[in-house]
């Protein structure tokens, strides 16, 4: 186990994003929520801050720095906001970070810089409506035409998948059930028979679009493709590790802002004569929250060292998304519990992080799969 001892690098992004969604996210996240306002002004100036790119190397316009970085901000914006937490991670550790994973020089070229600095937002297609976990079974189709490839098909339950300006797209291109018969595509807002569909309307998240991609015989060129062809179910479990670092850090940002409110009313309501935080019922909700908070945080720095050292990190990424995760859930209806009548009202923060908190165990991979993960890692020698 590492040492995590914040560098001052990290304190400063954590500084600097707890003061913007003090003054930019709080005041408004309440309205967000209740009308599903995807407000793309917010990652436009997170981007001007580097949050939007923090794992893109400078010389694409992004900030260069290291997963511990990226958890930090992520978290932060999390305590006070899921839903824009939810959004920069998909941004970040999908779209670009498949890009820069897996595209040649000149397609890094082309759309990190764009990504980085969120000129363009991106998304990030493999889910479809009748396969989630079970992707192999993909119906969304590429067929070669010459110099193009020509998509069919629909996805589901896309973060920005009507607001996106970029997609990075995952289509069969081989046999059902091949798992070298899957291609990723990169493909921009604006090609013809490319559009976003349904839009989502969610029990939490509200604020993080959630939509249908459609393709209707859109034609993509073969220079859009990233790696080889065939080679995008393997890319996408790969960049779905790292993403599970994402969803554990927005999970973690849900659980310490349901503590942080918990331990705030706990000592200031009162009942019979003495604030509730004197009651070992209560005293003991908040020790529990606190001892799992720390737990799902030394998982996801973990999984993040590794993640810099470029060390398999596969068990310790599904680790730390599966507890912090459930951790999430936990931390929020026991805030909610604490709170009482108030936290089951919307003039108190509690109850959007109960709503936001249970896509942290169903998206990039439901708490089953990552057990499913984590025990064939532990099986397979």
């Amino acid at each position: 186990m590492a040492s995590f001892q914040e560098s001052e690098s990290v304190q400063m992004v954590r500084q600097t994003v707890r003061d913007f969604a003090e003054k930019n996210i709080r005041p408004n996240l309440m309205e967000w929520d209740e009308a599903q306002t995807f407000p793309v002004h917010i990652f436009k100036a997170l981007g001007e801050l580097g949050l939007m790119g923090v794992l893109v190397p400078e010389k694409y316009n992004g900030s260069g720095l290291s997963y511990f970085e990226y958890v930090a901000g992520i978290e932060e914006l999390s305590k006070v906001c899921g839903s824009i937490g939810l959004s920069m991670a998909a941004h970040n550790s999908l779209c670009t970070g498949h890009i820069m994973a897996f595209g040649n020089e000149e397609q890094k070229m082309k759309w990190l810089p764009k990504l980085a600095t969120a000129e363009w937002i991106g998304a990030w297609g493999l889910t479809e409506a009748n396969t989630g976990s079970d992707a192999l079974r993909m119906q969304c189709t590429a067929k070669k035409d010459g110099e193009y490839w020509v998509l069919n098909g629909a996805k589901n339950w896309i973060t920005h998948g009507i607001t996106g300006d970029v997609a990075v797209v995952l289509a069969r291109t081989g046999d059902l059930l091949d798992s070298r018969g899957i291609t990723a595509f990169v493909v921009e807002r604006g090609t013809p028979g490319f559009q976003g569909g349904k839009k989502e309307n969610k029990l939490g998240m509200r604020a993080s679009e959630t939509a249908e991609m459609i393709f209707e015989d859109c034609r993509v060129h073969e220079s859009q493709v990233l790696g080889n062809i065939g080679d995008g179910f393997i890319q996408a479990m790969k960049v779905l590790d790292g993403g599970r670092i994402s969803i554990a850090a927005l999970s973690l940002g849900i659980a310490k802002g349901a503590f942080e409110a918990s331990v705030k009313y706990s000592q200031e309501r009162e009942q019979f004569g003495k604030s509730i935080s004197n009651f070992q019922a209560i005293a003991f909700k908040l020790a529990d929250m606190a001892t799992r908070i720390e737990a799902a945080e030394l998982l996801t720095l973990e999984a993040a060292d590794r993640k810099n050292k470029g060390l398999n990190m596969t068990k310790e990424g599904a680790m730390a998304k599966y507890y912090a995760s459930e951790v999430s859930v936990y931390c929020a209806n026991e805030a909610v519990q604490i709170f009482g009548g108030y936290g089951y009202t919307k003039d108190f923060p509690v109850e959007k992080f109960y709503r936001d908190c249970k896509l942290c165990t169903i998206g990039e991979g439901t708490s089953e799969i990552q057990k499913l993960v984590i025990s064939r890692n532990i099986l397979k020698d």
